[in-house]
């Protein structure tokens, strides 16, 4: 595989998951908005799941070496702090 190939397969990896967290955001933040509230189980229910399955696509693209592990804990960290702020911004309500 050409460097050239190798560096768009991670690219696209890593935004692949990008757009998985983005998801997770838009499904937490809309289950706030119109369902439930967070300290609703299934509101943790969903978040655990979401982010679980998350962590596991991250663990196995960084097994197959198309993301480094340091570029999945700062995905999953940024994910964290979002979906956070969120929780933070519908308790104020």
């Amino acid at each position: 595989m050409s460097i050239e190939m190798a560096i768009g397969q991670r690219e696209k990896a890593y935004q692949l998951l990008k757009a998985d967290a983005e998801k997770i955001v838009n499904l937490i933040d809309v289950q706030m908005e119109n369902l439930t509230m967070p300290q609703c189980p299934l509101y943790e229910e969903v978040l655990d799941t979401q982010m679980f399955g998350l962590s596991r696509e991250i663990d196995f693209a960084v097994r197959l070496g198309l993301i480094r592990s340091d570029e999945g804990r700062e995905l999953l960290g940024s994910l964290e702090r979002q979906v956070s702020a969120l929780h933070d911004a519908s308790t104020r309500k």
